[in-house]
């Protein structure tokens, strides 16, 4: 009977802390997640974007523009290319106006019928393969070969010359991208100086300095072969003011020799390709982009001393 009583207490006992029991474990999920949450939200204020994520940034004309790291790299060899031929800041303009406006700057395999590329050449029109345009390298180059046709291109307005090359059946669309154009190619070909900045997730692992040189070379390949831009590898810790905890050993020296725009070109061009080719440090001419900087830093090239400044020192995750 006694027995029977305690048991009987015993299951009251338990029924009345069931509920309590079912809503510990839901409060507990709760508290977990918001953790996590909150973790994942500090993590990205504190330490930046995903690896491979990003924006980059450039400002002038009384105003900024942000881009996603891949238009940024599109826009730099966009750039690379007008840079390497010697041409006019303003093609460059015209072309950037013109590939945003045909592409987003993306090198897309689609479009209007049997456009593709960067800037949505057509096979049919005779502006090469559907494999040439994928090279936006190759598609680039066609474009400003059919720009140089068009007498006086570089005192023309953008809109109408872009129109000239593309003939577009939106014949007045390139003008809503005229101002990020014109931006753009003043950093990309080093007209404004230390402009284009980049926010990015802290590299991963580690790169090698030889594959921002085969970019290099593939984009300003006139410049290289003729020693316009001379290309050597050397220690980071001989050229570089100061290296990063996390940059490696070797450093990729490019030596603009007394063409300082053509020294910001490059320099501006190896933060673009930062995220691609994990690189970490850019300096020139004692100013420096840190891809660890956040906040207020991240927006602008702060100061360095020492190293090599009269050249541009690329500095790479671990390489």
């Amino acid at each position: 009977m006694a027995a029977r009583a305690r048991q009987r207490r015993g299951s009251r006992s338990i029924t009345r802390r069931s509920p309590l029991r079912h809503l510990v474990m839901p409060l507990v999920l709760v508290l977990l997640l918001g953790g996590i949450a909150g973790g994942s939200y500090v993590a990205l204020q504190r330490y930046g974007t995903p690896v491979g994520e990003g924006t980059c940034m450039a400002t002038g004309l009384g105003t900024s523009h942000r881009y996603t790291v891949e238009r940024v790299a599109n826009a730099a060899l966009i750039s690379a290319v007008a840079v390497d031929r010697q041409l006019p800041p303003r093609a460059a303009s015209i072309a950037l106006a013109t590939a945003y406006q045909e592409s987003q700057l993306r090198n897309i395999d689609y479009g209007d019928r049997d456009s593709v590329g960067l800037f949505q050449q057509r096979p049919s029109q005779g502006w090469g393969s559907v494999e040439q345009i994928m090279d936006p390298v190759y598609s680039t180059n066609a474009f400003y070969d059919a720009l140089e046709q068009i007498p006086g291109y570089a005192e023309g307005d953008i809109n109408d010359v872009a129109q000239r090359v593309q003939r577009s059946g939106h014949p007045e669309a390139y003008r809503d991208h005229e101002t990020e154009g014109r931006l753009y190619a003043s950093a990309l070909t080093g007209q404004s100086g230390p402009n284009l900045v980049c926010t990015l997730g802290l590299a991963r692992g580690t790169s090698s300095p030889e594959m921002v040189r085969e970019q290099l070379v593939r984009q300003f390949p006139r410049a290289v072969e003729s020693g316009r831009i001379g290309v050597t590898l050397d220690s980071a810790r001989a050229v570089a003011g100061q290296v990063p905890t996390h940059a490696g050993a070797t450093a990729l020296v490019l030596d603009p020799g007394d063409d300082e725009a053509l020294g910001w070109a490059l320099a501006n061009w190896a933060v673009a390709r930062a995220a691609e080719d994990a690189v970490v440090q850019v300096s020139y001419r004692g100013r420096a982009w840190e891809r660890a900087a956040r906040g207020a830093d991240a927006e602008r090239w702060g100061e360095v001393a020492g190293g090599a400044p009269e050249r541009v020192v690329v500095l790479v995750s671990g390489g």
